[in-house]
């Protein structure tokens, strides 16, 4: 059986309960919003991917900053390209 892939961050991380809420919420953003609003996303990884990778390594509250400050990149005048979560 070949192993499962994700795209989201599969590394270690401590499973605190709030970096489970945060991650949970993104996940949850994944398999219900992001199909209906499409990939349009001008970043790698995509936001939702970052936002899961930044809450996870980082933690709830400083994830959850870093990830909207790249939310705040994807406006029409915004950046793109590779944007990985800093170490």
């Amino acid at each position: 059986m070949p192993a499962k892939i994700s795209r989201n961050y599969t590394g270690p991380w401590p499973k605190t309960p709030g970096r489970l809420i945060g991650v949970g919420v993104v996940r949850l953003y994944q398999l219900t919003f992001s199909p209906l609003v499409g990939s349009h996303c001008r970043h790698l990884p995509t936001c939702s991917e970052y936002a899961y990778e930044a809450i996870a390594r980082h933690g709830l509250l400083r994830g959850g900053w870093l990830s909207a400050k790249r939310v705040a990149k994807c406006g029409p005048f915004g950046t793109s390209g590779i944007d990985n979560v800093p170490d």
